[in-house]
């Protein structure tokens, strides 16, 4: 009984070696398709490739904690319309036209092209 006993573990320690070893090789395996698909995300983009797959790594690593979240569109709304109230009182009503694109305002660009210009053209008679 004792020799069976024995021959148990030293036939369970490879079967559990070769599951570690596959459970290893299938996560490298996940990490490096991760990776690809982050260098392909890079391509076109007008920024540094490799200060483009940094950030890109960064985020995939927050993502698996689970810490990266995304706020609602009205909270990015309320923090634009926060910093308007840094602009002098004269500015602050073209401000916040502005970022919420009314009256004689438009939006043009994007964040991947480098920023979002708003203007508001505002007609000034002659004397």
């Amino acid at each position: 009984m004792t020799a069976t006993r024995a021959s148990t573990p030293r036939r369970t320690a490879p079967r559990l070696l070769a599951a570690m070893v596959l459970g290893a090789a299938a996560t490298l395996a996940g990490a490096q398709g991760s990776v690809a698909a982050d260098k392909a995300k890079c391509d076109g983009v007008q920024q540094d490739k490799a200060a483009c797959q940094r950030e890109a790594g960064a985020a995939r690593q927050e993502a698996q904690r689970g810490g990266l979240t995304s706020a609602s569109g009205a909270t990015y709304d309320q923090n634009a319309l926060a910093r308007c109230q840094a602009q002098p009182a004269a500015d602050r009503a073209d401000c916040e036209a502005r970022v919420r694109g009314s009256g004689a305002s438009s939006t043009q660009g994007s964040v991947m092209g480098g920023g979002v210009i708003r203007e508001t053209v505002t007609p000034i008679p002659a004397k």
